[in-house]
Formats: C-alpha cells, sequence, structure tokens
C-alpha cells in the first residue's frame, strides 16, 4: 500500500525562513499562530493524515460511493468515522472567523493542512474541502439568516456544503444556466432545474447538506448579468436549528468516474426547492466568484498534492529496485544489481518532480499570505496588492500546478515500470486522481484565457506591472551575491522572456485575438516557470544564509543531528531547477510569438 509522509519541516522552512510570516504577527490570529503553535497544528495535521485518511486512500477507490433507491448516498467505509475525528478537531473552521465559530487561525495553515489532506486522500479532502468556499462566500455575501442559522454549522462541521453551477448543456459558459427561481411570498424563493458534476452533492458524512445554487430569477435579463445565488438546504431546519423537512432536493444519479471513486460526484435535481438569495438579486457571480477563487486555489493544491504523494512513493521504490548496473558512479559494491536511484534518468525524473513540488508549495503559501493579508490587514494599500497578486496568479496556479502535477504522477508511475501499472501498487490511482484537476473548476484553457485576457489587461496592467517589478526588485537586490549569481541568470532570462512575451500580447493580442488564445497557455506555463523560478531563488537564498550561520538546521526528519542536508538538499534542487527547467522559458515565448495564423489555417472541417 502507498505510503504518505506530510512535509511539515518543508513547510515550516517555507513559512518561517523564506516568507518570514512573523513580520504579520499584527494581523488578526496571526499572534496566536507563531512558529511553536504552527508546528504543534501542522504536526497534529500532519499524524490525522498519515494514520486516518492515508489507509482510507485505495478502500475509497475500490469501493467508490453508492446510491440507494430513494436518493440516499453512502460513502465508503471509514469516511464517515474519519470527518467525524476531523469535524471534533475543529479543522473546518481552522481558519474561519471566531464570531462564526472557527479558531481564526491564518489561512496558511489551512492551506498547508489542503495539502496534506488531499495528497493523503484526495477524495475525502473535497467534502470538507467545498465547505472552505462556502464558509467564504457567506461570511462575505449571506444575509444575517445564513450567517446565523448556517454558517456556524458549516464551520464547526455539523452540516457541509457544495457549490451547483454546471448543467447538462452549460459548463464554462454561466449565461447559459436555466436553472430557474421564483419568489415567494415569505421572501425566499422556489428552484427548478438540474445540476451535474456536483461534488459532494449527496452523502452520509453530515445530517444536512447546503447547496449554493446559481439560478435565474423570473424574468431576470440573459445571461450571467441575470444570474443569483441561492442557499437551498437538503432539509430545512426546524424551530431548534435541527434539520427538519425534506426540502425539493435529490441526488438523480453519481457520475461514474476515472478517478476520486471516494467521492460523490452527483446530477442535482432542484424540484421547488425552497432556498434563499445570498447578496444581491442578478449579481450572483459576485458572491459565486469568492468560492470559486478559493475553490481555484484548492484545485492547485490538488495538483501539487498529488505530485508529491506520487513522488514520494517513487523515490521509495527507487532506493529499493534493483535493476542494472551503475554507469559510473553509486554502485553499492555488490556483484548484483544496484538500486535504480543511481541511473541518471531515474534521477531526473524524481529530481524534476521534487524541483517543481517544493516551488509549487512555497507559490501556494505564498499566495495564502496574500490571502490572509487581503482579509486581514488594516492597511488599505496592502490590501490593495494583495488582492491584486491573488488575482493574476490564481489561474496560474490552478493551470499550471494541476498540469505539472499529472504529468508529475504519470512520470512517478514511469519510476516503477510495469509495476506502475498495476492497482496494488497505488500510481495509477494517483494519476487518475490528478487527471480531474486539470478539468473542473474551469479547464486549464480556461485558466490561461483568464490570465491573457482579463488578468493582464485589469486595472490597466496594474497587476502585471507589480509583479514583473517584484521579481525584478529581487533580482537587483541579490545582483552583487556571488553565491546566488548561477540562479539568478536563469531567472533573470525566464524574467525578459516573461516582459517580452507579455508586450507581444498587448502589441498583438488587441488587433488580432486569436494572437491571445493561441498563446495563453503557453504564456501562462511561461509566468508559472518564472513564479516558481522566483520561489527556488528565494529558498535557495535561505538556505544559503543559514548555512553560513550557525550552521544548525534543526534536527532532520527522524529527530536527529544538525541536519545541514536539509539546506544543503535546497541549494542543489534550485540549481537543478534553473539548469534543467527555466530554459524552457525561451520555447515558450517562441511559441507565443508565432502567433495564430498556422494554428488557426485549416477551416473546421478538415479536422
Amino acid at each position: 500500500m502507498p505510503n504518505y509522509q506530510p512535509p511539515v519541516r518543508d513547510t515550516l522552512f517555507i513559512l518561517y525562513d523564506v516568507l518570514g510570516v512573523e513580520r504579520l504577527a499584527n494581523l488578526p490570529g496571526f499572534a496566536e499562530a507563531g512558529r511553536d503553535t504552527a508546528e504543534a497544528v501542522l504536526e497534529e495535521g500532519a499524524r490525522f493524515c498519515r494514520e486516518a485518511l492515508t489507509p482510507l486512500n485505495r478502500v475509497g477507490d475500490a469501493e467508490g460511493c453508492r446510491r440507494h433507491e430513494d436518493g440516499s448516498v453512502t460513502t465508503p467505509a471509514g469516511f464517515k468515522d474519519a470527518f467525524r475525528l476531523y469535524a471534533e478537531g475543529g479543522w473546518v473552521g481552522l481558519s474561519a472567523d471566531p464570531a462564526h465559530g472557527g479558531q481564526g487561525l491564518p489561512f496558511f495553515l489551512g492551506a498547508a493542512m489542503n495539502e496534506f489532506a488531499s495528497a493523503a486522500n484526495m477524495a475525502w479532502a473535497m467534502y470538507p474541502g467545498l465547505a472552505q468556499g462556502a464558509i467564504a462566500a457567506l461570511s462575505r455575501h449571506g444575509s444575517e439568516m445564513a450567517k446565523r442559522d448556517y454558517l456556524p454549522r458549516i464551520v464547526s462541521g455539523e452540516w457541509l456544503a457544495t457549490m451547483n453551477l454546471t448543467e447538462p448543456h452549460c459548463g464554462t459558459d454561466l449565461g447559459l444556466i436555466r436553472t430557474k427561481a421564483a419568489p415567494a411570498e415569505d421572501g425566499s424563493y422556489r428552484l427548478c432545474g438540474q445540476k451535474i458534476f456536483i461534488s459532494g452533492g449527496e452523502h452520509d458524512l453530515t445530517d444536512n447538506i447546503v447547496h449554493l445554487v446559481l439560478a435565474r430569477i423570473e424574468g431576470a435579463p440573459a445571461g450571467v448579468k441575470g444570474l443569483s445565488l441561492f442557499l437551498v438546504p437538503k432539509r430545512l431546519p426546524d424551530a431548534s436549528g435541527a434539520p427538519g423537512a425534506a426540502n425539493g432536493v435529490s441526488c438523480g444519479a453519481i457520475e461514474e468516474k476515472m478517478g476520486i471513486h471516494g467521492n460523490a460526484t452527483c446530477v442535482m435535481n432542484y424540484d421547488n426547492a425552497q432556498g434563499w438569495l445570498i447578496g444581491e438579486a442578478n449579481k450572483g457571480l459576485n458572491a459565486m466568484f469568492t468560492m470559486m477563487n478559493e475553490a481555484r486555489l484548492g484545485v492547485g493544491i490538488q495538483g501539487l498534492a498529488q505530485s508529491e504523494v506520487a513522488y514520494q512513493n517513487a523515490a521509495d521504490y527507487a532506493r529499493e529496485r534493483r535493476q542494472g548496473r551503475a554507469l559510473s558512479a553509486g554502485r553499492d559494491g555488490s556483484a548484483g544489481p544496484d538500486p535504480i536511484i543511481v541511473h541518471p534518468d531515474i534521477r531526473r525524473t524524481l529530481m524534476a518532480i521534487r524541483a517543481f513540488n517544493e516551488a509549487a508549495r512555497a507559490l501556494v503559501l505564498t499566495a495564502a499570505i496574500n490571502g490572509d493579508i487581503a482579509a486581514r490587514s488594516p492597511d488599505e494599500k496592502a490590501r490593495q496588492a494583495a488582492e491584486d497578486w491573488l488575482a493574476l496568479v490564481t489561474p496560474v496556479i490552478k493551470g499550471v500546478l494541476t498540469d505539472r502535477g499529472f504529468e508529475n504522477a504519470v512520470a512517478a508511475q514511469q519510476v516503477y515500470g510495469g509495476h506502475g501499472y498495476i492497482a496494488e501498487w497505488g500510481m495509477e490511482q494517483f494519476v487518475r486522481d490528478a487527471r480531474i484537476a486539470m478539468i473542473y473548476e474551469g479547464a486549464n484553457g480556461i485558466q490561461a484565457l483568464d490570465l491573457v485576457g482579463r488578468k493582464l489587461p485589469m486595472k490597466e496592467g496594474r497587476a502585471i506591472k507589480a509583479y514583473l517589478d517584484e521579481v525584478a526588485a529581487f533580482l537587483a537586490e541579490h545582483a552583487q551575491d556571488a553565491q546566488l549569481a548561477p540562479l539568478l541568470a536563469p531567472l533573470q532570462e525566464g524574467l525578459e522572456h516573461l516582459q517580452k512575451a507579455t508586450m507581444w500580447l498587448a502589441a498583438n493580442g488587441m488587433a488580432n485575438p486569436d494572437h491571445a488564445g493561441a498563446g495563453a497557455t503557453d504564456y501562462m506555463h511561461l509566468f508559472g516557470l518564472v513564479a516558481l523560478g522566483h520561489m527556488w531563488a528565494k529558498m535557495a537564498k535561505a538556505a544559503a544564509e543559514r548555512l553560513a550561520g550557525d550552521g544548525e538546521a534543526g534536527p532532520d526528519e527522524n529527530g536527529q543531528g544538525e541536519g545541514r542536508e536539509f539546506y544543503e538538499t535546497k541549494l542543489a534542487l534550485a540549481r537543478y531547477y534553473m539548469e534543467r527547467a527555466m530554459p524552457e522559458t525561451g520555447m515558450r515565448l517562441k511559441r507565443i510569438a508565432a502567433g495564430a495564423e498556422a494554428m488557426m489555417a485549416l477551416p473546421a472541417e478538415a479536422f
């Protein structure tokens, strides 16, 4: 059975040595989250994921969810008990406002825990994961009734929540939504329609499920300008607030999927279901995007998580599996074959995955810290800068981390040879589970178009200008650092490629929108390469400073020694990334500058 060890030490290194979260101690909730507290939280979360969730991953994949004749759904064995422990531990509301029953700890701790849980058991983690988006949407846009009667129960884990957008005829183009909402005399609405692909739409983990549903009020304008968001519970609360009468909401079917079998992906039918408006009428996307942005960051974390767990198991296998003899150095002295870890091509695979994982983790935690600043800082300028950064980088995190996460799961599977294709090793499940992350919450092509078409010109380019200046300032600040020089030169070149690509799209994309569409995915990945390179430069700086200081890196993963190897490994991985990954920025720039002519040359009937 596959194993998983949550990377607590790597996470703490990024948070405190690289990103310096202590500087934000004045923000609400941060004073209670010093390094000792953060380490204790992460260690306990890691233990839960390792002991309670990892053993259920294959169980969930093999059993899946079962829908019964009455429309109820049973989750795989052990899922309900694990969620009960999770809710009792306060994990659902880890970063939620104490006014609603949460612990009020920084969002970065919730993001780290999300990675651990998604790597341990992605299908299970999706149930509480969706609650985070609902908590954010209701906290910001919910009525007093919603905040009083529903939000605390979601925060506590007593109830769970979903988001309902997609319909059989309507995916990304939300303007085509047909679900109707008719006003009732009591101020609520009655919803009729069908939604599909609803993760966690029905299950047995909680007694009630709160659905957040996009629908169109009768007489509303056509397109997205006529959409409203509604809170629709599975069961209507009684006078005491407990789940009472069944609402007109039912699960019509469970989708049969390639992966994430342990998560109930449902067809949801709304038959005169009672619901309440969230936010303003005809402005449902304003509220839904709060939830969607949370979800897109969460899906990017899923890409990282599957890449990490696949890497850990592939590395363990490579150290143990013996095949062939080392080409030069690395023979262990025995007469038989060497462990495959000695072969350069195996090391190429593992180094590439690990170099991505550690930089991706740093990027995710940077995003989470910006989320904390945007939500909690009293400084309007700081909040604005954080919001700009998140708006710009969120589609990159979602698109790049899930594209690469899937590629890395496949590459890790390859390390096993034929055994990687056999279910008992677990690698093929990682591949299947990772694949969905490239599709849902906006397929990655849509993320790329959002980045190029909306986020680059946003506010006259304010966000992209600030981002390019941020990376340039780091390079200028450390230009005289001889130790970092071999790492900064490739990052400098990558930044120049990103600047040129941005200027090319600005000059050509408006004149011919096909140019922007043709180059969007390459631009997203070019941006991702530079963003991850920037993270590696910052991690290398921190590692070098620790080695040059007292030399004590803290105990190793077994609690022994000073751990200098931990920091030396960071420098080796940074060098690998800069030498092997950053050169790809040149290829991406060439593709972007080639424009759309060849891509659009064939008539549709020629395909």
